[in-house]
């Protein structure tokens, strides 16, 4: 059976003139999908209105806690003791946002607990989709 992990935080954004506006997102984890973290954005802050979602490697978000590191489009990096900033690229430009380190760190426990870190495995879901994709050969 599949686990969803759901936690409530508060991001802050850069907004112009050195300004940052709080709002509110949600990470979840998913134990279907294990390897992935995922922040769940408002629609207030994309040019659509519409939610968005950021889905990147959990030890990503794990390593990001502790010093710089990025892939591809997402990229994290402690600022202090108390907070992380993510940057997020996209081909019409960047946001960063800040968190509060130990709330990511919470909801990474909360995923260790689903999932134990170096535990992933994508057997059951690899087959689920290869058995699907041949089903429709």
């Amino acid at each position: 059976m599949d686990v969803m992990v759901k936690q409530a935080a508060r991001a802050r954004l850069a907004a112009i003139l050195n300004q940052q506006i709080s709002i509110p997102v949600t990470l979840r984890y998913d134990s279907a999908d294990p390897l992935a973290v995922h922040i769940d954005f408002p629609g207030l802050v994309s040019r659509d209105g519409k939610e968005m979602t950021w889905s990147f490697a959990r030890e990503l978000l794990a390593n990001g806690l502790r010093h710089p590191t990025g892939m591809g489009d997402v990229h994290i990096w402690p600022s202090g003791r108390a907070h992380t900033v993510m940057e997020f690229q996209t081909p019409e430009g960047r946001a960063s946002a800040t968190f509060d380190t130990p709330a990511l760190h919470r909801f990474l426990l909360r995923s260790y607990r689903v999932v134990e870190q170096g535990t992933e495995v994508l057997g059951p879901a690899l087959e689920r989709h290869l058995t699907a994709l041949l089903d429709e050969v």
